[in-house]
C-alpha cells in the first residue's frame, strides 16, 4: 500500500499518568496537565481540525514515551487495585472486538489515513496494534504542529523510533512539515540531517530561530532534498553545503544540491551576495518564491539567469529596490517562465514589461499589482507576445485603461483571471470587449473601479461562469 503523505504529530495528549512509562517508543505530545493547546491541527487531507480536548489556555508541551502494549511487568496500569476487573477487559472476555477481526492490510490501510499523534496512540492499544502502527510504509510524512511544541524533542524521539529497525539512519521517511514550530532550532535539523538521508521535502516557514549552519548541513546530508521552504526564517542568508561535504564531492558534480523548490519569503537578511551563492549552488530550482525580501536588488536577478535557466515561476513580490533592469535579467529566462510576480515593485514600468513580453512567449500569469508605471503600451506588448496568457493581475495601476483592455480582448482569448481592482480609468467599454472575447473568463475583480451596472451585466451575459467581484451596489 501507498505511503501515508499527511502524518501530523499534534499537540492534543491524552492522561498524564501515562508518564510512568518509559521505553523508547513515542507516544505523543502531551500538553500539561491543566491545560491544553489551542492550536488547530492540520489533518492527514490537509484541512484544519480542532481537538475537542483542547481549550483556549495555552500550555507548554512535552514528549512523552511509553512501552510496548503487554509488555513485561508494567503493562498492568499502576493505578488499578490488584483482582479489579475493567469493563474492556470483561468485554474482551467474551470475545474479540469487531475491528479486531480485520486483517492486518485492512488495519493498515486504516491507519494510513490518521494524523501522526493519533497513530500514536493507536500503538498503545495493543501488541498487534503496536507493530502495525510502527510499520515503515506508514512513516513516509511527520507534520509536527503547535507553537509552543517542543519540535526539537519531538523529532528526536520520533527518529529514535524509525531508526530501530535500520540502526542511525531512517530510510522511509521523506517529508517532514514543522512549519509554526516556533521553538524548533538548529538542534532539530541536525538530528533531521543525521538521520534521514532520503529526506526529500522540508518545511519550516517561521521557524525563525533556524540558522545558516544547520540548513547547510541538511542540505549536504540529504542529497535528495528537492523541496525547501525557508519563508520567514529571518536567520538564512544563504543556502550552501558545508566545507567538509564540498571536499568529499567528484569534480564533475561541483558543489550542486539538487532543490528545484525553494520559498524564502520574508528572508529579511537575504542580500544579493547571498542570492548569488543560492544560484550557483541550486542550478535545478525551477520555483523561486523571494517576496518581501527588501535588500535584493537587480544584480541579484544577474545571477540568477546565469545559474538557474530552468526557473518556472518566480515570485519577486515586494521587493521594492528590483527596477526594469532587473526585469532584464528575468527576461533571460526566455521561453521556460510561466509564472512571474513583482506585485508593489514600484520602480518597474512598461519597459521591464515589454523585456519579458518579447523573450517570454509562454508566461502563463503575472502578477503586476500596484506597479504603477505600467501603463497601456506596456499591457499591449504583453497582449501581443504572450497570447497564452490565462492570469493578470494589474489591479492598482491607475494609467492602465480600455485601450489595454482591448489589446488584451483581442490576442489573449483564452484568459480565466483577471484583477482590475482600482484601475482607476477602466470604464464599461474595456469590459464589453473583454466580456465579447474572452469567454473563457472565470473571475473578475474591478472592485474600486467606476464602471457601470449595465457593463456588468454584460459581462455576466457572455461571460456565465465568472465570479464577479466589484462594490457596485447598483449591480446584483
Amino acid at each position: 500500500m501507498g505511503a501515508n503523505n499527511g502524518k501530523q504529530y499534534g499537540s492534543e495528549g491524552l492522561d498524564s499518568s501515562t508518564r510512568t512509562l518509559s521505553t523508547p517508543s513515542p507516544g505523543l505530545i502531551l500538553p500539561s496537565k491543566s491545560s491544553s493547546l489551542s492550536s488547530p491541527a492540520l489533518s492527514s487531507n490537509g484541512h484544519d481540525t480542532h481537538s475537542s480536548s483542547s481549550s483556549s489556555a495555552r500550555a507548554e508541551t512535552s514528549a512523552v514515551v511509553h512501552a510496548t502494549p503487554g509488555a513485561g511487568p508494567h503493562a498492568r496500569s499502576a493505578r488499578q487495585p490488584k483482582g479489579h476487573h475493567s469493563s474492556s477487559s470483561s468485554s474482551s472476555s467474551s470475545g474479540p472486538s469487531p475491528i479486531d477481526l480485520l486483517p492486518d492490510h485492512a488495519l493498515l490501510q486504516v491507519f494510513a489515513h490518521l494524523p501522526t499523534n493519533q497513530l500514536c496512540r493507536c500503538a498503545r492499544v495493543s501488541r498487534r496494534w503496536y507493530n502495525l502502527a510502527w510499520d515503515p510504509r506508514l512513516w513516509s510524512s511527520i507534520r509536527l504542529s503547535g507553537e509552543l511544541l517542543h519540535a526539537d524533542r519531538a523529532i528526536r524521539i520520533l527518529t529514535h523510533r524509525l531508526c530501530q529497525d535500520t540502526p542511525s539512519v531512517c530510510l522511509t521517511l521523506e517529508t517532514v512539515v514543522v512549519s509554526g514550530c516556533k521553538r524548533l532550532t538548529d538542534r532539530g535539523l541536525y538530528v533531521l540531517a543525521r538521520c534521514c538521508p532520503e529526506l526529500r521535502r522540508l518545511e519550516v516557514a517561521g521557524c525563525y530561530n533556524v540558522s545558516n549552519e544547520a540548513v547547510f548541513e541538511v542540505v549536504s546530508r540529504c542529497p535528495n532534498l528537492e523541496h525547501l521552504n525557508l519563508a520567514g526564517c529571518s536567520k538564512v542568508t544563504c543556502i550552501s553545503l558545508t566545507e567538509e561535504a564540498s571536499l568529499q564531492l567528484a569534480p564533475v558534480h561541483g558543489q550542486q544540491i539538487s532543490i528545484s523548490f525553494l520559498d524564502m519569503s520574508d528572508c529579511l537578511s537575504l542580500e544579493d551576495e547571498g542570492l548569488r551563492i543560492i544560484a550557483s549552488h541550486c542550478p535545478r530550482l525551477t520555483h523561486l518564491y523571494l517576496r518581501r525580501c527588501p535588500r535584493l536588488t537587480d544584480e541579484s536577478l544577474r545571477h540568477l539567469a546565469l545559474h538557474c535557466p530552468s526557473v518556472r515561476e518566480l515570485s519577486l513580490s515586494d521587493c521594492r529596490l528590483l527596477g526594469d533592469f532587473g526585469l532584464r535579467e528575468v527576461a533571460r529566462l526566455e521561453g521556460r517562465l510561466r509564472y512571474l510576480s513583482v506585485a508593489h515593485c514600484p520602480r518597474i514600468t512598461d519597459v521591464g514589461v515589454r523585456y519579458v513580453a518579447r523573450y517570454c512567449p509562454r508566461l502563463r500569469y503575472l502578477n503586476a499589482r500596484g506597479c504603477e508605471g505600467l501603463t497601456d503600451h506596456g499591457l499591449g506588448h504583453l497582449a501581443r507576445s504572450c497570447p497564452k496568457l490565462k492570469s493578470l493581475d494589474v489591479g492598482k495601476c491607475p494609467l492602465v485603461s480600455d485601450g489595454g483592455l482591448e489589446q488584451l480582448a483581442l490576442y489573449c482569448q483564452g484568459l480565466r483571471r483577471l484583477s482590475l481592482r482600482a484601475c482607476e480609468s477602466v470604464s464599461g467599454r474595456g469590459l464589453r470587449a473583454l466580456a465579447a472575447n474572452c469567454c473563457e473568463l472565470q473571475l473578475l475583480n474591478v472592485q474600486d473601479c467606476e464602471v457601470s451596472p449595465e457593463a456588468l451585466r454584460f459581462v455576466r451575459r457572455h461571460c456565465r461562469r465568472c465570479v464577479i467581484e466589484h462594490t457596485n451596489p447598483a449591480f446584483y
